[in-house]
């Protein structure tokens, strides 16, 4: 057994100072610890998913990162764990409870994930190892995530086991974040055929960002390939993947540089598949983030089935998360004031109602997400 700080000391020496996650019995200990440290920042995600995401955002704004959580939460993390961290080659440390484990006494339902947790991050080629129960062991696991970080720019996984922290309850209360509900400012007025277009919307709003301090962070499918074809730039990053997680991905780079603005533009599936986290942009409210949705009521890179974001108030939900500027909009004459500053304190959003739809032969990145990452964070000085 081990005090929390005798990892996260040394840890904090080799430069992790980012943390995101998701409580977990296993982990009150250390994640106590890590919550009232003063040198290090953390941020309580809505799900595992997001949490990773988050730290990868971070990760990429140039700060060694971790993502802690429950093994019985791994499911949520597959997919930025495939399809963001791996696909573009970001390296982060991935602290997971195994509960379940063999011959430990557990609930019901961590029956089976306590089998297959070993088995879960090998399948998704996250190398993994024990979470150190012994002083002398701390060194020589820190130092081997940072070798595998060197050499293949990756997660890197320990998994903690029961006991492993001796007890640490947090000395001071939990503060809750002020509620702020924004004025949502409404501007829908055309049918739908008569809205304008992605390729229009993002052509707008890529004229009024400056390229030196603004980045942009296009969700999966068509957004990502009609920001492309309009113009490739440094400060540009196309997801191809882990759908949903381009605004808590946004959020870690936005709290991890307070320097840059950062923009990213949603879609509604993708926003409707991880919705919890408006709710922790709005508590952690930087002021740097500008969150567009583009909302054409469909899934339209699939085919154009339709999503149900027709029946959701996406500006109303942001404003009562706590976003600072709120708009709802269908107009391009609304879209030179996306990334305006404000004086709210808080997170812009915009809800913008677009029309299906994409433009003809429209291309896919020549460049590969390594070397949109690579671009990117040179461009911002990360590395």
């Amino acid at each position: 057994m081990i005090h929390a700080r005798d990892f996260v000391e040394p840890a904090l020496a080799r430069g992790f100072d980012w943390y995101a996650g998701v409580p977990c019995s296993f982990l009150t200990p250390f994640i106590n610890y890590v919550i009232e440290h003063q040198a290090l920042n953390y941020v309580s995600a809505a799900n595992e998913g997001d949490a990773v995401a988050i730290a990868a955002g971070a990760a990429i704004g140039g700060k060694r990162s971790v993502a802690m959580m429950q093994n019985s939460g791994l499911g949520n993390a597959i997919s930025p764990l495939t399809s963001l961290t791996y696909t573009f080659r970001i390296p982060l440390l991935v602290i997971c409870t195994h509960r379940g484990a063999a011959g430990v006494s557990d609930e019901p339902q961590h029956e089976l994930m306590g089998k297959i947790t070993e088995r879960m991050f090998d399948t998704v080629s996250v190398p993994w190892m024990r979470f150190p129960q012994q002083g002398d062991a701390i060194g020589p696991a820190l130092d081997a995530a940072h070798t595998h970080f060197e050499n293949a720019s990756s997660p890197f996984a320990m998994i903690m086991q029961k006991g492993t922290c001796e007890p640490y309850a947090l000395t001071t209360q939990p503060q809750s974040p002020t509620r702020i509900s924004a004025t949502v400012e409404r501007g829908i007025r055309y049918a739908a055929s008569q809205r304008a277009s992605r390729h229009e919307v993002l052509r707008t709003l890529v004229d009024q960002l400056d390229p030196t301090r603004d980045v942009v962070i296009a969700s999966t499918g068509f957004t990502g390939r009609e920001l492309y074809a309009i113009g490739d730039q440094p400060n540009q990053l196309y997801m191809v993947g882990s759908m949903g997680c381009a605004s808590s991905l946004g959020l870690g780079l936005a709290l991890a540089r307070p320097d840059l603005r950062v923009v990213v533009v949603d879609g509604d599936g993708a926003a409707l598949m991880r919705m919890g986290n408006l709710a922790t942009i709005g508590a952690y409210r930087p002021d740097n983030l500008v969150h567009v949705l583009l909302d054409n009521e469909v899934h339209d890179s699939t085919g154009g089935q339709a999503t149900v974001s027709g029946c959701t108030d996406f500006a109303g939900i942001a404003a009562a998360c706590g976003y600072g500027a709120v708009k709802a909009s269908d107009s391009l004459e609304d879209i030179p004031n996306l990334g305006a500053d404000h004086a709210s304190g808080g997170p812009t959003f915009v809800h913008c109602k677009i029309r299906p739809g994409a433009i003809d032969n429209l291309p896919r990145p020549a460049i590969t997400p390594p070397e949109v990452l690579d671009r990117l964070r040179r461009h911002i000085g990360a590395i």
